[in-house]
């Protein structure tokens, strides 16, 4: 699973790769960490047809009885057919810019400090930027136990199997990451069936891990 990463390119750098008018993108500055239930960027394709950038925060709702909701903040592939995943993912992909994620070591199973390891793309920037094939939603209600209600746009993203590199870190889960315009375009305007296609892991080799430290937050001058 991913519940950390970051997105450090500029504002209109990010308008520019992902094909987004100024006039349809919300403001917003670069961030080296971004947790569950902060506020990010996402692009989506708006109700006239044009994309749009917009602030959502991260983690879908889950109610719980008796309990406070929890955020679920990524969705996997092999859930994804279920019925808290499929509506979104069938009606309201998007796309969630980022530069690098973050997955912690097993320290915190023996009572030591998780080692976060930052990975990003390989390529001529140190942060090369990407997006997570996301999945939104509107929630109406509360998201803190007794808290009250809110109008709110949510976001998650999918997971899948890790591949040769993130399975050192973590043995279970990796995001889906859409490193190109056409996987970018058809996550966001083709088929069902067509997106599903695109739900795999990135090959190892097009990985590297660019900061590994206790530190939470990407430092582009700490890198390795």
């Amino acid at each position: 699973m991913c519940n950390l990463y970051s997105h450090t390119t500029a504002r209109q750098a990010t308008l520019r790769l992902f094909r987004v008018s100024d006039n349809r993108a919300a403001a917003f500055e670069p961030k080296d960490a971004f947790f569950p239930g902060h506020v990010a960027p996402v692009v989506r394709m708006a109700s006239d047809g044009e994309r749009e950038l917009v602030m959502m925060s991260w983690g879908f709702v889950l109610l719980q009885d008796g309990k406070a909701p929890r955020r679920v903040t990524n969705t996997r592939d092999d859930k994804v057919q279920g019925r808290f995943w499929k509506p979104s993912f069938e009606q309201r992909r998007c796309l969630v810019p980022a530069s690098s994620f973050s997955e912690p070591n097993d320290g915190r199973a023996v009572g030591e400090r998780a080692m976060w390891h930052w990975f990003a793309l390989k390529g001529d920037e140190p942060r090369p930027p990407f997006a997570f094939a996301g999945i939104w939603q509107r929630w109406k209600g509360s998201i803190k136990k007794d808290g009250p209600n809110v109008d709110l746009d949510l976001y998650s993203f999918m997971t899948t199997v890790p591949n040769s590199a993130t399975a050192s870190i973590n043995h279970e889960r990796s995001p889906v990451l859409l490193t190109s315009d056409t996987a970018r375009d058809m996550w966001l305007q083709g088929t069902p069936q067509e997106a599903a296609g695109l739900i795999a892991p990135t090959p190892g080799e097009e990985l590297r891990i660019v900061q590994a430290s206790l530190d939470k937050r990407d430092r582009l001058d700490a890198g390795l």
